[in-house]
């Protein structure tokens, strides 16, 4: 699947005018980009209806307040403004929304975890007030289980294509300059002399003595200085939606239904539809 994505995009790359004579779901995925685009494009257009410089609202207002200034750069224009509000849109709510949803499906089939999480929650937040990332740092235990459903849910198994700047010599092997390379996150969030249960749902796995402990080899958002830049905003969401949502609800499968953790591939690992009781505590 991915292969098959990876070429597509080559091809488009390669011969961007051909490709649209070819038959393949390559089309779809055009078009509902480009309704995409006319959407935030209409959003766009609603902003600057109403925009008052002296009050942003949120980050469209932001960069009209760029591109009005007389000393703007270049690169603050409205089409670079759609596809920024898009790359928000794509990298920063599909991915975190999908691992709340593997989260709540785990949460759901490993009740003694979610009981513990809950437990947590009610000794350091209770139940008068809504989580704040301060509160973090006192939760270990649903710290660690966040990063376990992270990395066992493995949204993305490989990271996007990078390429060699350089000639150099990787763990062996010689890598020429301009040789394209796709890494595997898959390799290290599953690797057995890494992780003790690699195949199982383990948040012991983020665990030393009843503290979160941080390890190396937790990367779901890649690593060094083409890492995901979205990592601390999808932190961030990631501990107060998962939190504020177990503070209140207690998740369970319906009656006479058996949970399934099989997936569905897309451009990301996605759990299969599902039905989930949230019963309020």
């Amino acid at each position: 699947m991915y292969c098959g994505l990876f070429v597509c995009q080559k091809l488009y790359n390669s011969f961007p005018t051909i490709m649209k004579w070819i038959p393949g779901r390559h089309h779809t995925i055009f078009k509902n980009w480009e309704n995409l685009k006319c959407f935030v494009r209409e959003i766009i257009a609603k902003h600057r209806e109403d925009w008052n410089p002296s009050e942003t609202r949120d980050f469209i207002d932001c960069y009209l307040k760029e591109i009005a200034k007389a000393d703007a750069d270049p690169s603050f224009h409205e089409e670079n403004l759609i596809f920024s509000t898009l790359d928000l849109f794509t990298a920063g709510t599909e991915t975190t929304s999908t691992t709340i949803y593997w989260a709540l499906l785990y949460m759901a089939l490993y009740p003694d975890v979610q009981e513990r999480v809950q437990a947590e929650i009610d000794a350091v937040i209770g139940q008068s007030r809504q989580p704040a990332m301060d509160d973090r740092d006192n939760m270990p235990y649903t710290n660690a289980v966040i990063h376990e459903v992270q990395r066992i849910s493995n949204i993305l198994p490989f990271n996007v294509p990078r390429t060699a700047t350089s000639d150099t010599t990787l763990a062996g092997f010689y890598v020429p300059k301009g040789t394209i390379l796709i890494p595997s996150l898959t390799s290290v969030l599953f690797d057995k002399s890494e992780w003790e249960t690699p195949h199982t749902f383990n948040p012991k796995h983020f665990l030393e003595d009843g503290q979160f402990k941080k390890r190396e080899s937790f990367l779901p958002f890649s690593a060094g200085k083409r890492g995901c830049l979205g990592e601390p905003l999808a932190r961030i969401e990631l501990f107060l939606f998962f939190t504020a949502l177990l503070q209140k609800f207690t998740f369970q499968a319906p009656k006479d239904v058996k949970l399934s953790l099989q997936f569905r591939i897309g451009l990301i690992l996605g759990p299969q539809p599902y039905q989930i009781c949230a019963l309020s505590r």
